[in-house]
């Protein structure tokens, strides 16, 4: 590990913006991702900002929805009641995701942070542009079973690692941050990219910006869902293929209907084909399955991972058809 400076932040989140523009590091929260990643110099910053002791570790009630403090440890946010009352698919997912210990120590701004776990990307002998901007990607030649099928590009095929924010795409959630040019809000789905001829650059904040709070509408609030994943072993491993899914019927009419996939591509994965077709629709088999088949069209597998189209469609179908069955 290479050699850094540390400075805590704990009186507010201007503080730690000026410290970071200082030092130009990386803040440090949990550490569950960042901190591997320094371990083995894949991630080798010069200073690292404390944001731990920051007062962001609330989750309150706001214009009808909630607020969840970038420093709230995942373990709180799934166990606590205004979550899993109005958002059990956020709940869910948090629980699908890592171990017991992972989640006391993990935040919401770190998860949002976490970087993708391609062994190429880890393996500092492999090529990969992620790593190394203009380097190749031994992904795409190599063993990628676990990699993206959807909004590849020939520069990266690796996945967005996290459960967490799988449900927070599909719940139309907001980041908030901070930064030498002030405050300002990204909608979640845009928060992420995908990798398109930068794979390395991963999110839209800018240098020196701080995510403060994730803010869930009311909008997504009490609606019926459920969590999904398919995994190679019962704990601790990353999605295949993961959906979060939220359905509300009137009617006999589809008149919501949220799905957001993870293990699939470079960030969670909103179902937006799959979504368009089915708002109006009946809640049937044939539909369900009819719209998991359009969003899984434009998919570009490899010949390691082209089981999870089909594995993903199955899913998508299963999930609705569940949600349909439970409000009928």
């Amino acid at each position: 590990m290479n050699s850094f400076s540390y400075a805590r932040a704990s009186e507010s989140p201007d503080l730690a913006v000026a410290l970071l523009n200082e030092n130009q590091g990386r803040y440090l929260a949990g550490g569950t991702n960042l901190i591997d990643l320094m371990r083995e110099e894949i991630e080798t910053p010069a200073a690292l900002v404390d944001i731990s002791r920051l007062p962001l570790a609330q989750i309150e009630e706001r214009e009808g929805g909630l607020r969840i403090g970038a420093t709230v440890k995942n373990s709180h946010c799934a166990a606590h009641p205004l979550v899993r009352d109005r958002y059990p698919l956020l709940s869910s997912a948090i629980l699908h995701g890592a171990s017991a210990q992972l989640r006391n120590m993990a935040t919401t701004g770190g998860n949002l942070m976490q970087r993708t776990r391609c062994y190429y990307f880890y393996d500092t002998a492999s090529r990969c542009n992620k790593r190394t901007p203009g380097s190749g990607c031994d992904a795409a030649q190599g063993f990628h079973r676990i990699h993206a099928i959807l909004g590849t590009s020939p520069h990266c095929i690796a996945t967005h690692p996290s459960d967490m924010c799988v449900a927070l795409t599909a719940l139309d959630a907001t980041v908030q941050v901070t930064g030498p040019d002030g405050e300002r809000s990204i909608a979640f789905g845009d928060f992420h990219r995908l990798p398109g001829n930068t794979p390395h650059v991963e999110t839209e904040l800018r240098a020196g910006e701080l995510i403060t709070a994730v803010d869930l509408p009311a909008s997504s609030a009490n609606l019926p869902s459920i969590y999904r994943k398919v995994r190679d072993r019962a704990s601790y491993a990353f999605a295949l293929v993961s959906v979060g899914a939220a359905l509300r019927v009137e009617d006999g009419r589809i008149a919501d209907v949220r799905i957001a996939l993870g293990g699939v591509a470079h960030k969670p994965w909103r179902a937006s084909i799959a979504e368009q077709m089915l708002h109006g629709a009946e809640p049937t088999e044939a539909n369900f399955r009819q719209a998991a088949e359009a969003e899984l069209t434009p998919a570009t597998p490899g010949h390691d991972n082209a089981f999870k189209v089909e594995l993903a469609q199955r899913m998508i179908a299963s999930v609705l058809q569940e949600l349909a069955e439970v409000k009928a």
